[in-house]
């Protein structure tokens, strides 16, 4: 976890100095993201909220993202993590959104996605998103390494907007 709060200060640092505000969708990282970002003292000026979207319901419910308009995605892809995105960053009025959503382990998931394959979504002034595949099955460390490249992703596309 010091990993990913020695991370999540760093965002901190360019949030605050910008007033700028970031929320946060999850899913296999099961709220490593937001917590690391909250670990940092004065979080209250950047961060606005998070959700853990684990499930199909957490999806409809927390995200407010119906069936009909899950046609043509699938989850763990880099279109549904941009969507995650957007639609956090739309309901919670924040400059940024961070999102994640993939196969911690040990096995894969039920669309062919291997353990260790996540996507993750930035949207802001710029919107970008990635795939990483670690090629483990220990859910502990895919967790741990998901969220850590999410918040350097996140930190990637913030020194992009200078």
């Amino acid at each position: 976890m010091k990993d990913l709060v020695t991370l999540a200060e760093k965002v901190a640092v360019r949030l605050i100095a910008r007033k700028q505000t970031i929320a946060v969708a999850e899913s296999s990282t099961g709220g490593l993201i937001a917590a690391a970002l909250l670990a940092v003292p004065g979080a209250s000026a950047y961060f606005l909220g998070s959700a853990v979207v684990y499930t199909r319901e957490a999806r409809r419910t927390l995200m407010d993202i119906p069936d009909p308009q899950m046609k043509g995605l699938r989850s763990s892809s880099e279109p549904y993590a941009e969507l995650l995105a957007k639609q956090m960053r739309a309901r919670l009025s924040c400059d940024w959104a961070l999102s994640e959503t993939g196969a911690a382990g040990p096995g894969g998931n039920h669309y062919g996605d291997a353990a260790g394959h996540t996507c993750i979504a930035v949207a802001g002034p710029s919107q970008a998103a990635m795939t990483l595949e670690t090629g483990s099955a220990d859910r502990l460390d895919n967790m741990q390494m998901f969220a850590s490249t999410a918040l350097t992703f996140l930190l990637h596309n913030l020194a992009k907007q200078t």
